[in-house]
């Protein structure tokens, strides 16, 4: 990463986003489908629409501001992707899983949150007047995301994932 101005770091840091959000239109259908709670399953599907949506706003956000993405590849959100693919090799289909599944998945929010919160913090510095409500629209939806996937937990997967435990005698 060769970064010599704060234009180049939100260059950077917007190109490093674009790719995990691009990862992540890849892994959500897959989390989707090996969920068994459907409030899960439904949680991944729409988080799908919102992430082609926040897409869509890098993409307008690089038009407005005459901007080149960088091709680079996010490997903080890579890791993140192939530790959901281990939970859904490695823990059987049902609850358990369900609560591995909705911890991962508020990793890869508390990533996005941090991320997005960065590039507004960039975007008042330059004076990218234009690009910070799309930033910020953004960053309201994961943050959103990431309070719906506690509730999930909160409100049954973690439970369920006990009584699962106990039924099995540990």
């Amino acid at each position: 990463m060769a970064v010599k101005t704060i234009e180049e770091l939100f260059v950077h840091e917007l190109s490093d986003i674009y790719s995990a959000e691009k990862q992540l239109t890849r892994a959500l259908p897959k989390l989707a489908r090996a969920s068994t709670e459907p409030k899960l399953a439904q949680a991944f599907e729409s988080h799908l629409e919102e992430t082609n949506g926040q897409v869509e706003r890098i993409d307008k956000i690089v038009e407005v501001l005459d901007l080149r993405l960088k091709r680079i590849k996010c490997a903080a959100m890579e890791g993140l992707v192939e530790e959901g693919k281990e939970v859904i090799e490695s823990v059987e289909k049902g609850p358990l899983r369900d609560a591995a599944l909705i911890a991962g998945a508020q990793k890869v929010e508390h990533y996005e949150i941090a991320s997005y919160g960065t590039l507004a913090a960039l975007a008042k510095e330059l004076g990218y007047d234009e690009a910070l409500p799309l930033i910020m629209d953004t960053l309201k939806e994961e943050k959103g995301a990431d309070e719906k996937l506690t509730k999930l937990a909160e409100q049954g997967a973690n439970q369920r994932a006990s009584a699962q435990r106990e039924a099995a005698g540990a």
